[in-house]
Parts: structure tokens; sequence; C-alpha cells
């Protein structure tokens, strides 16, 4: 159970439409490394951790990605909201409008629809967490390619706070996953908990 407060985390407040900025950015609202796919990733693998804090962290950052999927979704929807279509195809956007029109649709920035083959959810906690350090690595890579194409300090300020949150998950991840292999025989974790196979 959650408690909405209906306020982003970080402030949206873009004055300049520009519909291919839109159309880059849209990868990280339902793009492979996007953060609808960290959300679903997180919140599936929570069930399966053994590890309670660990769980609860998945829980926790899985919840702030369902921020950052609304965070990236009132930017897209700042930088084209009332333009027509005929602005919408010289900033090359046609395609996505003649399907969604002003609707936000999950995406990659090449126009892949979201999948969920775009994450993993093992329930081996060694493996989902590594999983989830990689994802957050490929994400803030992704917002490090956006940043080399965006110079509107109203979209930038918004991407590097959803950067730097990348980085902070990454660290969670890493204490969390130490925590776990804390709890598991370094030697063969599978040779010396048949317990585990039996949950």
């Amino acid at each position: 159970m959650w408690i909405y407060e209906k306020m982003l985390q970080y402030p949206i407040n873009i004055r300049k439409k520009d519909a291919r900025l839109a159309k880059i950015i849209i990868s990280q609202f339902g793009g492979p490394d996007g953060e609808l796919a960290a959300s679903t990733r997180y919140l599936s693998q929570r069930y399966a951790m053994p590890n309670r804090l660990a769980a609860g962290l998945l829980n926790d950052i899985g919840t702030e990605e369902i921020a950052h999927f609304e965070m990236v979704g009132a930017i897209v929807r700042q930088l084209t909201r009332g333009l027509t279509a005929e602005q919408l195809r010289e900033q090359g956007m046609d395609a996505y409008y003649v399907d969604h029109t002003a609707g936000l649709w999950a995406q990659a920035a090449s126009g892949t629809p979201f999948t969920a083959s775009a994450y993993q959810s093992k329930g081996d906690p060694v493996t989902d967490l590594h999983e989830d350090m990689a994802a957050e690595q490929k994400a803030r890579t992704t917002y490090d390619n956006i940043l080399r194409l965006v110079d509107d300090p109203d979209v930038r300020e918004p991407i590097r706070f959803l950067r730097q949150r990348e980085i902070v998950h990454y660290q969670r991840f890493g204490e969390a996953l130490r925590r776990v292999t804390d709890d598991l025989d370094s030697r063969n974790f599978y040779a010396f908990n048949p317990a585990f196979d039996r949950r």
C-alpha cells in the first residue's frame, strides 16, 4: 500500500516545446532501460527475495521508479503539448502522432514498444541484485546520452536529477548484495544451502 503525494519528485516546468527531444527522452518512459522496466523489475523481484531488508529495498526503489516514470511522462508531455500535427511532422514525431496523437505510450526512442522481455526476475537473490545493478548503470548511461543531446536547462535539470537517482539506486543495490551474500555460504550457496530449493 502506498500513500500518493500528488506532486512530482522533482518539478518539471518546460517552457520551450521540442518534439525532437521528446522523441529521445521517451526511451526512459518505455525503453528497455527505462523507468517502466525498472519499476516492474524491482516490484516483481521483491516476492522471491529471502532477505527482508533487500526485499524492502526492492519495494522502495520500485515505487520510486514509478515516480520517475511519472516525471519522464511529464517531460515528454510538456515538450509536445500544443504542437500541431505539422510541427510534430517537421520535428520527426509524425509516425508517433499517427498512432498515439497526444497520448503517452511506452516505447523506446527507436519506436520499439515496451515489452516485459526488457527485464528479468529469476528468483535467485544474487542473480537478481546483479541484474538490478546492471539495470541502474544502463539507465544512467541512457541519461548520460540524453544529456549529451539536450541544451535546454528546463529539460537538463530534471534529467540530471533522474541520472543521480540511478547512481544512488546502484549503490543501494550493491549494499543489498553484500547483505545477501553475507547470509549465504560463500563457498557454494547451492551445495551448502539445500533448503533454498525447498522454499
